[in-house]
């Protein structure tokens, strides 16, 4: 039987959540939520499901598996908290987008919360989940790349927003910060800096230096002021190294020794493993999801958890400390 879902804030992430649902044959999506009448009422309307303006009332009426929660608000999760908690307290499986929360004791209490009720709570962290990414994590497992030494990653993006100082590290970074633990592990001490753009109140620019529990040593670069997207990951290890050059266009690895080069490519259209846009991560990662539902995959084990997420934010706020305090800060 399918699972029965909804989706709870229905912006624009909230409409590419409830499309993937309603594209896939292992989910049925049986209602939207939002607060704005209209924004409800639009989204309802155009996918055929019910409506609600109330998460209370949603949760009483429906006989739900699972929500997903594109909230919002303030640095893009403040206003994730509430609804999250209402459905895990409901005993309900939730899909949060990311940040969890803009306030990291909140994100926290979240991640108690799940465990508290044993259901399983994910991020939206969905740069990992491409089929360049899997290729690169099957070399890390595999030793491919031997004992790893460092990893750099880049993230930039155009984005004028000055609603708080930190809105570039807590809006952006749980991609980026996700990517590197995703390949090397759990990280131990922060050392950031940050800079503003001629004009800017936001602080635009970072430079935060990471050291790995294995050891290993990393470097984010990331930026509100690029004019274009640019995402790059390099590891590197005593056997070789990879580059996985944007989020699912090309990997590259390149042997120590010798010349013979490895290349794969974002396949052709209509091939298996196609994508065509950033957007189709939302399908890969959505689609994960739900087939670790279905599957049954115990809270612990569900990949890009709100553990992930949460670990995520608190290297993020280990950073602004650093930068703060001319420090580095130990987790």
């Amino acid at each position: 039987m399918a699972l029965r879902v909804a989706v709870i804030g229905m912006r624009g992430i909230g409409n590419t959540h409830a499309n993937v649902y309603n594209e896939h044959a292992a989910a049925s999506l049986v209602a939207v939520c939002d607060m704005v009448k209209e924004r409800a009422d639009e989204s309802a309307q155009r996918l055929g499901v019910k409506v609600y303006y109330s998460v209370s009332s949603l949760l009483e009426n429906e006989g739900l598996d699972a929500v997903s929660v594109a909230t919002g608000g303030f640095e893009n999760g403040g206003a994730h908290f509430e609804p999250t908690m209402q459905a895990l307290e409901a005993g309900l499986h939730v899909l949060c987008e990311k940040p969890l929360s803009n306030d990291v004791a909140r994100a926290r209490e979240m991640v108690n919360k799940a465990k508290e009720k044993k259901v399983c709570l994910g991020t939206n962290l969905n740069h990992r989940f491409t089929p360049l990414a899997l290729q690169a994590k099957k070399w890390v497992t595999n030793g491919k790349l031997g004992d790893l030494l460092f990893i750099n990653m880049a993230l930039w993006i155009e984005n004028p927003n000055e609603t708080s100082p930190f809105f570039h590290l807590r809006a952006l970074h749980p991609h980026s910060l996700d990517v590197m633990m995703y390949f090397c592990g759990e990280v131990e001490k922060v050392h950031a800096f940050a800079m503003r753009a001629p004009g800017r109140q936001n602080w635009s620019n970072a430079s935060i230096n990471l050291k790995f529990k294995s050891g290993v040593v990393g470097h984010l670069s990331g930026s509100y002021d690029a004019g274009r997207l640019n995402e790059r990951c390099e590891v590197a290890g005593t056997n070789g190294q990879f580059v996985l050059d944007g989020v699912f266009e090309k990997l590259t690895f390149f042997p120590r020794q010798g010349d013979e080069i490895e290349e794969y490519f974002n396949p052709p259209p209509g091939a298996e493993g196609h994508m065509d846009s950033f957007a189709d991560t939302f399908s890969t990662r959505i689609g994960a999801w739900i087939q670790q539902l279905v599957d049954g995959v115990s809270p612990d084990e569900i990949d890009a958890s709100g553990a992930a997420g949460l670990a995520a934010q608190e290297i993020i706020e280990a950073a602004i400390k650093s930068f703060q305090t001319d420090t580095v800060v130990t987790l």
